[in-house]
């Protein structure tokens, strides 16, 4: 018997569906404001594919080092991230101190460490790569921290009364305890690190997306502002689709709850 939907339904398309409508709607928009403006400032999308053509098959190679950029960095901020939340949330001596370096890092703005990343080191891939470090990190390591003070107490209790020792209790409930935060956390800063590089790369390096970006706006090209915007919203969607794929396999034995 074939079952039937519930009245009111009809209209949600999900995820795939309700982006095809946006995508669709912005190319009109983009094709429509192009028959009244200038190209310099909304070329139409004919324009914009072509450029996304011209430099996927020659400027390639700025995106593979963006991408290599990016990931260095994160694996890096996570690694050092988790490492001091860990730290934080198990040894009380050092827990302020760290917490206070950390806390001061969130207040410092992206722009300054742009700049102290341009006076303190000549290597463009060290700026590029200190600059995101000193971002990402704090993210990481707060979460870890808050991660680890949200442990369940009955849990707590249940290993303890077993004695095991401070090893044991790692790695079999702070570590599996942790990889949601650590997944969840990936998830919500790749777009930001995405932004971050782009940034970075626009004021410390001549290769890389930014630095093409750079170029373009400063020869008027904006077909090719937007054929690297394009390139960089399907990186972003490739990587959380990786990240969700990674949480999807590394925790299919935790129940997803419905609100109904």
């Amino acid at each position: 018997m074939k079952e039937k939907r519930p009245s009111g339904e009809w209209w949600q398309l999900g995820d795939f569906g309700a982006m095809v409508v946006v995508v669709i709607c912005l190319l009109g928009a983009m094709e429509v404001s192009s028959w009244y403006v200038a190209e310099y400032i909304m070329p139409s999308p004919l324009k914009v594919a072509r450029a996304i053509v011209a430099l996927a098959t020659t400027d390639y190679t700025h995106v593979l080092i963006t991408l290599g950029r990016l990931c260095l960095a994160m694996l890096f901020a996570m690694t050092a991230g988790i490492i001091l939340g860990l730290v934080m949330g198990l040894f009380g001596v050092l827990r302020s101190f760290i917490k206070a370096l950390v806390v001061i890092d969130t207040g410092i703005p992206a722009l300054s460490w742009i700049l102290l990343a341009v006076f303190w080191f000549k290597n463009p891939e060290v700026r590029i790569f200190f600059i995101l470090a000193m971002i990402l990190l704090p993210f990481y390591a707060l979460t870890i921290y808050d991660g680890i003070r949200g442990l369940p107490r009955d849990l707590l209790d249940m290993i303890e009364s077993f004695r095991a020792n401070r090893t044991q209790v790692l790695r079999y409930l702070i570590i599996p305890h942790l990889v949601p935060y650590v997944l969840t956390t990936t998830k919500a800063v790749v777009g930001y690190a995405i932004r971050m590089v782009i940034f970075a790369e626009l004021v410390a390096s001549a290769v890389g997306v930014g630095s093409r970006m750079g170029l373009a706006q400063s020869t008027f090209r904006m077909d090719q502002v937007l054929a690297w915007t394009f390139f960089l919203i399907v990186l972003n969607i490739s990587l959380q689709a990786i990240v969700a794929g990674i949480e999807k396999l590394g925790l299919h034995w935790r129940p997803e709850a419905t609100v109904r």
